[in-house]
């Protein structure tokens, strides 16, 4: 591909789905784009992205769409239930996909990276470097024509440029996620008390697996959830770092959900331990007042995904949310004309397409992390049951 007349140098801090794709619509668009990752290798465990027909159309736009379907499976019946089995509402998949015209898909995480990583590879000049951490953003910033900040919760660029006001904060709940080598005769989420469970397709013969349970010490946490979770100033943080439980806690985990309906003790036993992944939610508090920095006096910032918008993952929306902040930021990059006024006005423009959106599904996870978790569930299942199905 050629590259456009008035594109310039970009530089992307982090290689997760949001900085990927935002290589990719920025290489398509004619720019110099460099990747810079400070860990030394991709995080490729497992878990399964709910990819909504929206973010489809993204990476559509991205060329990437056929190498998402390649790989995805329909997500098309789920259920909420109880941790008896009592069925309380119907997840809306028929009514999305009716809408749309297509499902929701569910892919695995290490399949979506590799179809964006060669979908980069496929330009032969994009270089993706490990291990590079990025701590003097100004002189960065110095020697490109864009910078863009996708590089988590605990951005780096976020800090520099926006300051230290917004930033990670904990939501009192340790979550644990896996995939078990067996497909479970249900999918969809069963809500307990403080604590839930929830299963979805992944790839044939194998089903995605997540929990969660109250941190020990949280307002409300009892039961043997109540010894489970890390404090809340430690542990690892929300797909930034995730660790293997110990066999203790393993047990404890297994214990949360013993009783519970079929296949979940099931899906727990089944599985090693060795391969489960837990963290500390967190979200992004409090709300960014603009995606974008462009004082004009030096390279202007654009952040994207959870350096963002970071939000608790009851939605499903994390990775949809920052596959559409790289298709929004490029398409308004690209439609810019030659020019640093022109490229700054072009940021406005995606921080007026996204910034709201973003934020409020990251308020409405985070609410319904809160319903989902509340300990007075006759009440919720009350609300739950009338729901439409």
């Amino acid at each position: 591909m050629t590259r456009r007349e008035g594109t310039g140098t970009a530089t992307v801090v982090g290689a997760g789905i949001a900085g990927l794709a935002t290589a990719i619509g920025l290489r398509r668009a004619g720019w110099t784009v460099t990747v810079l990752e400070r860990r030394t290798e991709l995080e490729r465990y497992g878990a399964a992205f709910g990819i909504h027909p929206t973010a489809q159309s993204a990476l559509d736009h991205l060329g990437v769409g056929d190498a998402l379907r390649a790989h995805a499976v329909p997500y098309r019946d789920a259920h909420i239930r109880t941790p008896d089995g009592r069925t309380l509402a119907r997840l809306p998949l028929e009514r999305i996909e009716r809408k749309a015209g297509r499902p929701e898909l569910l892919i695995s995480r290490p399949y979506l990276l590799d179809a964006l990583l060669a979908a980069l590879d496929a330009f032969g000049d994009v270089p993706v470097k490990l291990g590079e951490t990025v701590t003097d953003v100004a002189a960065l910033a110095a020697t490109q024509d864009l910078v863009v900040g996708a590089d988590g919760i605990r951005s780096a660029v976020r800090t520099a440029r926006f300051g230290a006001r917004s930033g990670p904060r904990p939501v009192s709940t340790v979550a644990w996620i896996g995939i078990a080598d067996f497909e479970s005769p249900v999918h969809g989420e069963t809500w307990g008390r403080g604590r839930f469970f929830g299963l979805t397709p992944v790839e044939p013969g194998r089903t995605n697996w997540y929990a969660t349970v109250p941190v020990r010490g949280a307002e409300g946490s009892t039961g043997p959830t109540g010894r489970m979770g890390p404090a809340a100033s430690t542990g690892p943080t929300a797909l930034t770092g995730p660790t293997g439980p110990s066999a203790a806690a393993a047990e404890e985990l297994r214990a949360a959900f013993a009783g519970w309906h079929d296949p979940i003790p099931r899906i727990l036993d089944a599985t090693d331990p060795a391969t489960w992944i837990r963290y500390e939610m967190r979200h992004l508090h409090p709300a960014l007042p603009s995606f974008v920095s462009a004082d004009g006096r030096v390279a202007p910032v654009a952040l994207v995904g959870d350096a963002a918008h970071a939000m608790t993952p009851n939605l499903g929306q994390g990775a949809c949310t920052a596959i559409l902040d790289a298709d929004a930021l490029t398409r308004a990059v690209t439609a810019a004309p030659p020019g640093r006024a022109a490229l700054a006005a072009a940021l406005r423009a995606y921080d007026r397409e996204r910034r709201r959106s973003a934020q409020r599904t990251a308020f409405a996870s985070r609410t319904l992390h809160r319903f989902m978790s509340t300990e007075r569930t006759r009440l919720r299942d009350a609300v739950v049951r009338l729901l439409p199905g």
